[in-house]
């Protein structure tokens, strides 16, 4: 990486929003990997708990547009400082008054939504403090915090089995604490924040087509990965039998694949270009979700097919970025939680149609297979616009950065 990088933006807010992210990943996520125990002690069935996954998931991809609303109106600073609190009051509520039900799972669930909408705080706090051309570095490396999805995975099951699954709820609490106080330190805004406009002003955004793609692209990239993390520790538990703590160990590399690669993703399309490294994403995530769709025969040969999947979904995100604050630089900080809200969605659709697609047809082959087939729509989508953009907003005379 140039050093230039290191000189062009702020490195401590860079560092802030990592671990505001990161933190906020591994919460936002933890009802997955204690899914398995949480059924088991409250008796839940296929499409409860698909649904206990994904409520947090749906919960934060529609908190993302009010978090961007307000990231604009009064900074991403303060935004993510009360994102922050409630989350961790949230928490500590849940392990001094416990949970006992699937309907207070599911409460619980909507409170985590809001660690999921960090998204919309913590990538316009670090874009802002970057040039055009740095814009898939610094996004890649501040969504690097994705990689929280792996403690939760690798840490949750493990915890819950010793301490209870109720107690990891304040154990979680912790770090989130921590960060907090470095964040509060450490982040500052950018003195090219825009100023604070009508709050109408902001549904404009979502009369330019480009805008829908953006979403559009991201609800495959993001919301693969995310609902991947959400599901794969119930998957492997049921589809192999593994033990909770051993599917979590799965999940886990899994989750770490795609984490790491997000800065790598923004790093490559910087270089080659967002277009041409999301058309290249999106025929592996096809090919790898079909392949592990029909049920393959054994646990470790699936999870080599979904490291596959999580690094091409992890990279799409990092190239995702790298495109939409080249075409929407003024309005980062809503198209950020617009985008981030559609990834969420996609999220929720698939951690839930894997649910009922267990339920209703005893395999989760239907699930799988439906959101490989909205990877290979994206690319055509994207087949579809990139003449378009590459000669208008991308064009090189407009811009330094490789579209």
């Amino acid at each position: 990486m140039k050093s230039s990088f290191w000189k062009a933006g702020h490195t401590p807010t860079l560092a802030a929003a990592f671990l505001y992210f990161d933190v906020s990943f591994m919460v936002w996520v933890m009802l997955g990997p204690l899914g398995v125990q949480i059924a088991q002690d409250l008796g839940l069935n296929a499409a409860q708990k698909g649904l206990m996954v994904a409520t947090p998931v749906l919960a934060g991809a529609l908190l993302r547009i009010v978090m961007g609303i307000l990231n604009d109106h009064i900074g991403p600073k303060k935004a993510g400082s009360f994102a922050q609190i409630v989350v961790i009051g949230a928490l500590l509520g849940a392990w001094l008054i416990g949970v006992r039900s699937y309907e207070q799972v599911l409460i619980l669930g909507l409170f985590l939504g809001v660690a999921g909408a960090s998204f919309a705080v913590a990538l316009p706090l670090a874009s802002r403090w970057y040039p055009p051309e740095h814009q898939g570095t610094a996004l890649g490396l501040a969504g690097a915090g994705n990689s929280g999805t792996v403690f939760a995975a690798l840490l949750a099951p493990m915890l819950g089995l010793a301490y209870g699954w109720n107690n990891v709820f304040g154990l979680a609490a912790i770090p989130l604490i921590l960060v907090f106080i470095f964040y509060t330190i450490a982040a500052k805004d950018s003195p090219e924040c825009p100023p604070a406009k009508p709050l109408t002003d902001y549904l404009t955004v979502l009369k330019d087509r480009d805008a829908w793609w953006f979403m559009g692209f991201y609800s495959v990239t993001f919301g693969g990965f995310v609902g991947l993390a959400s599901s794969l520790t119930i998957y492997f538990n049921d589809q192999y039998g593994l033990p909770a703590v051993t599917a979590g160990y799965f999940t886990a590399g899994c989750v770490f694949a795609g984490s790491m690669v997000r800065p790598l993703g923004g790093w490559v399309a910087d270089r080659i270009g967002g277009i041409k490294s999301l058309s290249i994403v999106y025929v592996v995530a096809a090919a790898a979700l079909g392949i592990v769709s029909y049920g393959l025969q054994q646990a470790s040969t699936a999870l080599v097919v979904f490291i596959v999947a999580m690094l091409s979904l992890g990279m799409g995100n990092g190239a995702v970025f790298q495109l939409v604050p080249q075409r929407f630089r003024k309005e980062i900080g809503v198209m950020t939680g617009l985008v981030g809200m559609a990834g969420g969605l996609g999220g929720f659709y698939l951690a839930s149609s894997l649910g009922y697609s267990k339920q209703l047809t005893g395999s989760y082959q239907l699930g799988f297979m439906i959101f490989a087939l909205l990877a290979i729509v994206a690319l055509l989508g994207l087949s579809g616009v990139k003449t378009r953009w590459r000669t208008t907003w991308g064009a090189a005379h407009l811009t330094m950065a490789k579209v």
